[in-house]
């Protein structure tokens, strides 16, 4: 079994996309991802004093896992329990957020689904190899947006009002965080421009250079 450590790629983008560190995580049954999330959380105290500074996690983080037992490919048995924070805490945040009543990992395994059904290279027993890094990269990101952009997600709709002319207003994960008013095609997606980041000159190194001296005409 693999360990992963604080400087994990995975716990390191989930700290870059989230908003603050006083979140529920849920996991497998995983054990390394145990101590991968606590760590990767802490923070330290500064008290001015000398010496290594103490590491806390931050006031709110909840951990949970989930543990599926499993015998001839079936699934006999599930154990959630909490590794910190508490129960009654975490059912709080799975309420208020409307995520489930118990502690679940349903939606990152609804979202592995659909990564396996549109790239080839993820299929469960497929033939299909990814020969680059890259490209495997470059479609999850592809497959990623266009699962927030373009795609409607049934458990985000809302009822139409009277006279509507369908029952369910569509909408995609984008519009629900507000995002966006619309749901996205393919094309829209791919021809959207990102402005470039604003340029910062590099640093310079070394000795300043000396600027020539200009003589006076005697």
């Amino acid at each position: 079994m693999a360990t992963i450590l604080p400087s994990d790629p995975l716990v390191q983008r989930v700290l870059a996309c989230a908003v603050t560190r006083a979140i529920l995580v849920c996991v497998d049954g995983l054990a390394s991802y145990v101590t991968a999330f606590p760590q990767g959380f802490r923070q330290p105290i500064r008290t001015g004093r000398r010496g290594r500074q103490r590491l806390v996690l931050p006031a709110g983080f909840q951990l949970a896992q989930v543990v599926k037992h499993s015998a001839r490919r079936y699934v006999v048995g599930i154990t959630r329990r909490v590794v910190h924070g508490t129960l009654a805490g975490i059912e709080a945040v799975l309420t208020a957020t409307a995520t489930g009543t118990v502690i679940n990992t349903a939606y990152i395994e609804r979202l592995n689904a659909t990564f396996r059904a549109h790239l080839a290279p993820l299929a469960r027993r497929g033939r299909a190899i990814a020969r680059t890094e890259a490209a495997l990269t470059a479609g999850m990101w592809l497959v990623g947006t266009a699962c927030n952009f373009c795609w409607p997600h049934d458990s985000l709709r809302l009822l139409a009002p009277p006279g509507a002319p369908s029952k369910w207003l569509q909408r995609t994960p984008a519009m629900a965080a507000g995002l966006t008013d619309h749901g996205w095609t393919l094309n829209q997606l791919l021809r959207f421009q990102i402005p470039l980041p604003r340029w910062v000159p590099p640093k310079r190194r070394g000795r300043p250079p000396k600027h020539p001296t200009i003589k006076a005409a005697a």
